[in-house]
């Protein structure tokens, strides 16, 4: 690794179930104005490895941190207030409410106010001002005042990394952004995410393997549960494990990309 910034690190990080190894002594780290791709077949811990470095899921070893600080036994609410943000393969969003309302409930995390407990929550100007500046960073602006539920799915994965946003993370675990999408919004997504990066970490699990090659400054790819490469994308598209466990006919396709 070069001299930039880590804001996340996990070292042998490990989750058993029994005798079942789900994720077995995996490292890496997360380093400002980059995104780090986690690929790997179905089965292959991908979403337990984000579910322990979010919090939601308990390491049976290892050690996290998070901006300098051990987290390992943090709570979610807690690794989310300190700076983690994270969104899901399905949306998490609140359909019924306008694109601003989204933003400003999961920017209230942020800014409580416990003592102004008869004041409207949309009367808080700091809350407000970190909605609109976080839609405003997904393109969501012209939206909104749009009903969240009205968008299209592209808009609410854009939405759901906003409401991540609203909270003001440093570092964002982004859990399959682009499912779904069309050939159009994965582009719009994809020029998001690079411009996102210039003041995140990002960890983006991810399926498509052209966006990947194409967004990612870092690959790890893994195969049950462990790690079986990691490195720049013309590291791993050119390691002949990487091809021949997972790659296989996506490696053309990938070399197609700059």
């Amino acid at each position: 690794m070069n001299g930039a910034e880590v804001l996340l690190r996990c070292t042998g990080l490990t989750r058993r179930w029994g005798g079942l190894v789900a994720v077995s002594d995996v490292s890496l780290e997360l380093q400002r104005g980059t995104v780090h791709a986690v690929i790997g077949t179905n089965g292959a811990g991908k979403s337990t490895l984000i579910n322990m470095l979010s919090g939601e899921l308990a390491p049976s070893a290892g050690r996290i941190e998070l901006l300098g600080q051990d987290v390992t036994v943090w709570p979610q609410p807690k690794r989310a207030r300190a700076g983690l943000g994270r969104s899901y393969q399905r949306n998490t969003i609140y359909p019924e409410f306008s694109v601003l309302e989204n933003c400003r409930l999961a920017a209230q995390a942020r800014w409580q106010r416990p003592w102004a407990w008869w004041q409207a929550a949309e009367r808080c100007s700091d809350s407000n001002a970190s909605a609109r500046e976080a839609a405003a960073s997904l393109g969501l602006t012209e939206q909104l005042d749009l009903l969240a539920g009205a968008l299209s799915h592209g808009r609410k994965r854009q939405l759901e990394i906003a409401m991540c946003l609203a909270t003001a993370p440093e570092v964002l675990l982004l859990d399959e952004p682009l499912a779904g999408m069309g050939a159009e919004e994965t582009e719009r997504m994809l020029d998001l995410l690079h411009n996102l990066k210039r003041g995140h970490a990002i960890l983006l699990v991810e399926h498509d393997m052209d966006a990947v090659f194409r967004v990612a400054d870092r690959i790890t790819v893994m195969v049950d549960g462990s790690v079986l490469a990691s490195g720049t994308p013309d590291e791993v598209r050119r390691n002949q494990q990487v091809q021949d466990v997972y790659l296989g006919g996506h490696d053309t396709a990938a070399t197609s990309h700059p």
